[in-house]
Formats: structure tokens, C-alpha cells, sequence
């Protein structure tokens, strides 16, 4: 399939018409709107500390495995590439993309299971939350507001990266029925509305999409790397048997590492191209001349066909096992997840083993606010981070092993 990009689509999200940014400022004569999203994004501090955090794999497993930070860069790749070939704002796209899991906490899932049991009594955490909470409050960067103060379309697309959260009558989506909307989430919209029971733009939906595609293919490649599995392993799955078999007609006898490389870069290419496809099928039904005809549509607009959704689901049920429950990954979760319950009843019954800055003005009596206050603090750490403080604290160095 050739894919041509094409000219710039009337529904993609345009910059200089921009809903803007909750605290005015100046236009850039350089940047549009969006791309100054992206650069804002690259230069906090939430974004380096991307590069210690986990994704599957905990840092010291190895030099080669997917940190939260590879994994973004993955994502922005793939997200950019459907933009391009779908006519949209890659810059939008970009930054919906790299700004994704600013909100994870140390030692991935792990870590926001640890952290949510932590705070059941106080709301729980989510990770999409705490990512709009990062970049609306815990950036401290600029002289005139907290956060990175980005455009409504770029915060649009972070907060709804799995779509709709609520209904129109704002009554909470499924996923957050029992708990209702993760606070920070209801707190900022109902100053700042970002329309919470629409979909994003088509741009923030081509990012949910490139993670969906990195994760799979990605998760595939360490999964081989670590030996959790083998490729004969994956001979029997749809798609990805398909394109064993090409690569065996086509490169008899490879080596396995090239043979695995192999497999995950046309896989990646089959997904964008599925994409690109059906979301044209998709844009050619909906006709929309607008953005907000995109929003507006009650159904995605970017995607994969019902074929590659079904590949999709086939390829995360034969992970799910071998890599994400995989005994090996279970036992170091495991213990992560102690790591960061510790870390937390330790701060909640001695602040001041906090530094400083993070307990300035904290009220002795305000139970909720000192939980909260606990549970971005740890949020922040990097994986090393969260170690060498339970070293600091506890006298021993969590091995992760």
C-alpha cells in the first residue's frame, strides 16, 4: 500500500483558530500553538524523568528494554505518521502523544495499583488524572503560572486519551462509574471545560491509536528479548503468523534477533497502514468539515478495521500471560508495589522525611490534603528515585530481581 499523505484535511485541528490557553499569552512568531505544546512538553521535568521509569521491565533489567520515555517516543513516531497520512496537525498530534503518561508513577502499573490502594479513602489515583494535574499544576517552570499552561485542544487530548468520560449529562463514564471522575480531572474542567463527554480531536485520537500499535509491537519485541516467549510462539496468532511466514519465504534460515526485528517493524507498518485505511472509510462516511464535527460524531474516527481490532485483541491475550503476568514480572511488581505502599506510610506519619518544598504549607490537620500532597511526591519519582528513598528510610536497597 502507498500511503500519500495528503493535503491538509477541513477537519483537522488548526492552531491558529486555537480555543487557547487558560492563562493568556502572547502568540510565538515562530511556533504555532501546538508546536509550542510539543516543545513545553520536552523541556519539564516530567518528560526526563520519563527515561528512569518503568514499562515492563525494571531499568536494571537490561540497556535495551522500553522505559515509559522510549515507549513515548515510540508513540509520537507512530502518531506523527498517521497525522501525516490522514492530513491532520502533527504538531497536535505530537503533543498528544508525548504528553501521554506524564502522570505514571515509579514501576509502571505497579506503582499506580500501589498508589491507588493508597488512596482509596481519598478518591485513588489515576495515572490520566495525575498527567493533567502535572501539566496544569505540578510544573513549576513559568514565571506567570503553575504548569505548562497548554492549549485546550493538547489538554482536550490528554484527558480523553480512551475517549469520552463522562456522558452529556455528565454522569460518569463506565470505567468510572463505581468511583466517579478521578478528582483532578472534575476540579480543573468545571474551571477550564474540556467538554468531557465528547471525543478529542481526530489528532488525539491518532495518538491513542499509536500506543495501542507501540504497546503491541513493542511488548512483542522485549518479550523476546527477555525469553518470556518465542516467535514459534507466536506462529498461531492472526496477522502475526501471516507475517512470519512472509519473512521465512522471504529471508530463509535469519537469525532470530533480525527475524524478530523483522517481524515488529512490518507489524508496526500493517497497523498504520489498517489505520490510515479504515479511518479514511470512516472520514468518507462521517464527511466532516470541521473539528468539532469530529468530536461530535459519537463514535471514533480514527482506527482499526474490525479485522486488526480482532489481531489486536488476539496479540494482548497471548501477552497478557506470558509477559504482563509472567511469574517473573508478578514477583518484582509484587515488590515494587510494597516499595511504594511503604514509601507512602512512611511520609503520611512523618512528613517532614519529605524535602522541604513538599511540605511548605501543609496543615497538620488536613488529612486529605497531606495524602494528596504524599501521593504527587511519589508520583514524581523515578524508579531509581523510589529506591535509593526506601534505602534512606528503611535501610535496605530493594533488589527487584
Amino acid at each position: 500500500m502507498a500511503v500519500i499523505a495528503l493535503a491538509r484535511a477541513p477537519f483537522a485541528a488548526d492552531p491558529g483558530g486555537s480555543r487557547g490557553r487558560r492563562t493568556p499569552e502572547p502568540p510565538s512568531s515562530s511556533r504555532s500553538a501546538f508546536r509550542r505544546d510539543c516543545d513545553r512538553i520536552i523541556h519539564s521535568t516530567a518528560f526526563r524523568r520519563l527515561a528512569h521509569k518503568t514499562q515492563v521491565f525494571v531499568f536494571h533489567e537490561g540497556d535495551h528494554f522500553r522505559t515509559r520515555l522510549t515507549h513515548t517516543l515510540e508513540v509520537t513516531q507512530i502518531a506523527r505518521s498517521l497525522a501525516r497520512a490522514l492530513g491532520l496537525d502533527e504538531d497536535l498530534a505530537e503533543a498528544c502523544a508525548l504528553g501521554h503518561d506524564l502522570g505514571h508513577p515509579p514501576f509502571g502499573h505497579a506503582g499506580e495499583r500501589a498508589l491507588d490502594h493508597c488512596l482509596a479513602d481519598f478518591g485513588g489515583f489515576d495515572h490520566n488524572a495525575q498527567t493533567l494535574h502535572v501539566v496544569t499544576a505540578l510544573e513549576r517552570r513559568y514565571a506567570g503560572f503553575d504548569g505548562l499552561n497548554l492549549t485546550w485542544e493538547t489538554l482536550e487530548g490528554l484527558v480523553k486519551h480512551n475517549g469520552p468520560l463522562t456522558d452529556r449529562a455528565g454522569q460518569p463514564a463506565p470505567r468510572y462509574a463505581g468511583r466517579g471522575l478521578p478528582r483532578a480531572i472534575a476540579e480543573y474542567s468545571s474551571a477550564h471545560d474540556l467538554e468531557l463527554w465528547s471525543h478529542p480531536s481526530a489528532e488525539a485520537q491518532a495518538g491513542a491509536i499509536a500506543d495501542d500499535i507501540a504497546y503491541d509491537a513493542h511488548d512483542i519485541d522485549d518479550g523476546l528479548r527477555a525469553e518470556m516467549f518465542q516467535v514459534e510462539d507466536l506462529a498461531a496468532l492472526p496477522l502475526i503468523g501471516e507475517i512470519l511466514r512472509e519473512i521465512e519465504a522471504l529471508h530463509p534460515r535469519i537469525e532470530p534477533s533480525r527475524q524478530a526485528h523483522e517481524l515488529v517493524r512490518r507489524l508496526i507498518t500493517r497497523m498504520i497502514e489498517d489505520v490510515i485505511v479504515q479511518s479514511r472509510r470512516h472520514i468518507v462516511a462521517l464527511e466532516p468539515a470541521s473539528v468539532d464535527e469530529v468530536r461530535d460524531a459519537g463514535h471514533p474516527v480514527v482506527g482499526f478495521s474490525p479485522a486488526m481490532a480482532e489481531a489486536d485483541c488476539a496479540i494482548k491475550d497471548f501477552l497478557y500471560p506470558r509477559l504482563y503476568r509472567h511469574a517473573r514480572i508478578v514477583r518484582i511488581m509484587g515488590e515494587a508495589e510494597a516499595v511504594v505502599r511503604r514509601l507512602f506510610d512512611r511520609y503520611a506519619g512523618e512528613p517532614r522525611d519529605m524535602p522541604p518544598e513538599w511540605i511548605s504549607g501543609l496543615d497538620p490537620a488536613d488529612i486529605n490534603g497531606r495524602a494528596l500532597r504524599i501521593a504527587n511526591f511519589i508520583a514524581g519519582m523515578t524508579d531509581r528515585y523510589a529506591m535509593e528513598e526506601h534505602a534512606r528510610l528503611f535501610g535496605a536497597m530493594p533488589e527487584l530481581r
